[in-house]
């Protein structure tokens, strides 16, 4: 509520208050989103290996508060900031801010990034903390947090879109900013009398830091040969490791040149130099690090549309006509309300229709897998930017046929309707709702314990690296078509009217496309994370298959002891004694079945099915058995 208000409106504010001509305003936008997104980085390594979540928030909170009312102060005051003037009056001269005001709005407004970042980078995470990832039903729980998470941040937004815009473009600047303000404070005291409340506060660790040696050990152990088998690599005893917090992950035949770190020197030499020997279980972490490198990549181009979202198409709404009743305009910075409004909707039928729906067919307890989620918001993405293009067509033919190409904005509207951007905006939405959740679900599931709010960041970072990449993106489309258009560039000027915007929207429609294909293309091949196991607790069952099929029986128990065995899975329990049989993947929970057993009764166990690729696979390899008394 505090934050998204100044991001849609300050293209609005930056234009007629500070008098930055469009495209530098774009650009100062996203230059501040994307900053915001590249400091949740630090403030989560420090959220992870110092000072812990809930202050990493707290801290983040004040910064944010700062830059609110600093924002505030100098909208308030007229010394602070260039004297009024209509920047799309080709006849006026007005002067952008600079000097010491400059310096106090650009301060203010990245004390706001650097909050609001690390807001991003550790609220998330502590809260998904909450809930143990061992246990199938809170497994299915934590998944449910991410939806809700996104709710309670779109009932959020909301507020801001109407109520602050609202007072920001009636009632003044200054005014808005201060309710933002008073808003982060009293989410900041929210927050603080939860703290004696959590369930689980994750310290500090140095997992990240453990990751970091992996690299360095690897390449000082370039020149070494790799042992012929993963037993001869390094790994502490299990069996004095039990009664621990310490994890113990497989070995995998993925990204073998990591593996020199866990070679052990004959004679041993510098053993207990960490940066020169790493556990087996430190080199998986870092090949999942490493894995989820190319699935990043592919999403930093959906952050890219979307910076287009907050700038370019709140400049078409400006032209347009904003007219909701004969006494009500709907503000352009407002238009983000569409979206959002049936994502309220969306996320709990999403979460309580869909979800068991698809759990059903496919025997995922999320219903889809993140990945998928995240492929069709990607696919949702280059449909939104096409669409685009095509209502920017008819936004400027409307404005061709009634002789309003040099019309001023906001004084003169073009007679067509500034609902035809909801269109974009809608099917954008519905891209969040997947992509966006999907990817925190993905790299929070797939981090290791200690590092999960740096893993998270994953996702603010692409973020981060689509909105500068916006920046670079217009000025070389504005370089290369300098001298190809009449306008001097398809983006270039203040005149949206005489640009070429839609093309520019096809431009991206089609690199999304590409980078959708892309994306299938490394998610198919993506392994996900073995569960981390404890050898006090784990049986090994071969057959003639040597290869590990990464996927766990966790047996959860009534009040009746259970046993399992070993060929035809069986339990064995007292009257009455319920339990549930949970599949899982890879560190995915895969499937879920309940079965009750009457007196001294042998019931086979149901099979349990695994998910690959949308296929169903039967129990098939060397399976990782693992016998848990979960909570029911």
């Amino acid at each position: 509520m505090a934050t998204l208000a100044l991001s849609t409106n300050l293209v609005t504010y930056m234009t007629r208050v500070m008098h930055f001509n469009v495209s530098d305003a774009a650009n100062q936008i996203t230059n501040y989103m994307g900053t915001s997104f590249i400091l949740s980085i630090v403030i989560a390594f420090l959220a992870d290996t110092c000072i812990g979540r809930p202050k990493a928030v707290l801290i983040s909170a004040c910064f944010e508060i700062v830059g609110l009312g600093l924002l505030a102060i100098q909208a308030h005051s007229s010394k602070l900031k260039p004297p009024p003037c209509n920047l799309f009056d080709p006849t006026a001269h007005c002067t952008r801010i600079g000097g010491s005001d400059g310096v106090l709005l650009f301060a203010a407004l990245y004390s706001i990034a650097l909050g609001s970042g690390g807001i991003k980078a550790a609220l998330p995470s502590h809260g998904a903390d909450q809930f143990d990832e061992k246990d199938p039903k809170e497994a299915i729980q934590m998944s449910s947090f991410f939806n809700w998470f996104l709710l309670s941040g779109n009932i959020g937004s909301v507020v801001s879109l109407t109520l602050v815009v609202w007072i920001q473009d009636h009632k003044g600047w200054d005014l808005g900013f201060g309710v933002s303000c008073i808003a982060m404070i009293v989410g900041a005291m929210c927050f603080i009398t939860g703290i004696p409340r959590y369930r689980i506060q994750v310290s500090g660790s140095n997992a990240m830091i453990e990751i970091i040696q992996v690299y360095v050990a690897a390449f000082r152990n370039r020149k070494l040969e790799l042992p012929q088998e993963s037993k001869e690599l390094y790994e502490i005893n299990r069996d004095k490791e039990a009664e621990t917090e310490r994890e113990f992950l497989p070995h995998r035949d993925v990204f073998r040149f990591l593996d020199k770190a866990a070679i052990v020197q004959t004679p041993p030499t510098q053993v207990s130099n960490p940066w020169k020997l790493c556990r087996v279980t430190q080199v998986e972490n870092a090949k999942i690090i490493l894995g989820v490198l190319p699935i990043f990549c592919c999403t930093i181009l959906m952050t890219l549309c979307q910076a287009q979202l907050q700038t370019f198409s709140i400049q078409q709404a400006v032209t347009m006509d904003t007219k909701l009743t004969h006494s009500f305009h709907i503000p352009p910075a407002s238009l983000s309300i569409i979206p959002i409004g049936f994502l309220v909707v969306l996320v709990p039928i999403y979460d309580r229709i869909f979800v068991p729906f698809a759990r059903k067919i496919t025997g995922h307890p999320t219903g889809i897998t993140p990945l998928q989620r995240v492929g069709f918001g990607l696919l949702l993405t280059s449909v939104s930017m096409a669409i685009a293009g095509i209502v920017e067509v008819k936004r400027k033919q409307v404005a061709r046929d009634h002789n309003m190409l040099d019309a001023i904005p906001v004084l003169q509207p073009i007679p067509i309707s500034v609902f035809y951007l909801s269109f974009q905006f809608f099917i954008f939405g519905i891209a969040d709702l997947f992509s966006y959740i999907g990817l925190l679900e993905f790299f929070y599931s797939q981090a290791p314990k200690g590092i999960k709010s740096i893993a998270t960041c994953f996702l603010w970072c692409s973020m981060a690296l689509g909105f500068f990449l916006s920046t670079i993106i217009v000025n070389v489309v504005n370089s290369a078509t300098k001298n190809r258009t009449r306008s001097r560039g398809w983006l270039a000027g203040n005149n949206i009217n005489r640009n070429h915007l839609n093309l520019f929207y096809w431009l991206l429609a089609i690199l999304s496309m590409l980078n959708f294909f892309g994306y299938v293309f490394v998610a198919k091949r993506y392994n996900y994370r073995p569960q981390a196991q404890r050898s006090a607790t784990t049986n090994r069952i071969a057959n003639e298959d040597d290869e590990l099929e990464d996927i766990q029986l966790c047996v959860v128990v009534g009040r009746s002891p259970v046993g399992v065995g070993v060929g035809v899975a069986v339990a064995v329990g007292v009257a009455g004694g319920e339990f549930f049989i949970v599949g899982r993947e890879n560190g995915q929970w895969m499937g879920r079945t309940r079965a009750k057993m009457g007196a001294g009764q042998w019931m086979g166990m149901p099979k349990v099915v695994a998910v690959r690729g949308g296929r169903r696979n039967g129990l098939r390899k060397k399976i990782e058995m693992v016998v848990v008394p979960c909570r029911r």
